[in-house]
């Protein structure tokens, strides 16, 4: 039984996008138990309204749904519970100083197996006005009547 090779993506944040302005992007690994892994491999994770915090020079991802493993019984955990990260310090520090400096924050962007290891990509993020929203939900319309004319 050898490591699986590749990028299995298991969950994307699509809000995050929608959101917010994606500045910079990091890949985490995050701390999980038997089971949660497998419900991940099932695909049963919901990363939506997820962010992440700070506490005692450590990194968390708070409003991961993680759904029960059907066949886990007493060794399930609570799907919202707050999930350790893991980066390095020196990270954990740059994203804590660039938070509190420039009023940014950190968003899960997206679930993946990589190698066979649990990866979560998170992004330092600015949140988006109302007509940033628009602007951008306009320039897709316009792309999307573009193409159609060309199809045609």
């Amino acid at each position: 039984m050898g490591k699986t090779e590749g990028i299995k993506p298991v969950a994307q944040n699509k809000k995050a996008y929608h959101e917010y302005f994606v500045l910079e992007k990091l890949e985490a690994g995050i701390e999980l138990f038997g089971t949660e892994v497998k419900s991940l491999r099932a695909g049963k994770v919901n990363l939506k309204d997820s962010w992440c915090s700070f506490k005692d020079g450590e990194i968390f991802v708070n409003g991961m749904h993680i759904s029960p493993y059907e066949q886990g019984n007493i060794f399930n955990r609570d799907p919202m519970r707050v999930k350790k990260l893991l980066l390095h310090k020196k990270e954990i520090r740059q994203l804590f100083a660039k938070t509190k400096q420039e009023g940014l924050t950190v968003i899960p962007l997206s679930l993946y197996f990589k190698n066979g290891r649990a990866k979560l990509e998170i992004g330092l993020c600015k949140g988006k006005k109302l007509y940033d929203k628009r602007e951008v939900a306009a320039k897709k319309e316009a792309e999307r009547r573009i193409e159609r004319n060309l199809r045609q």
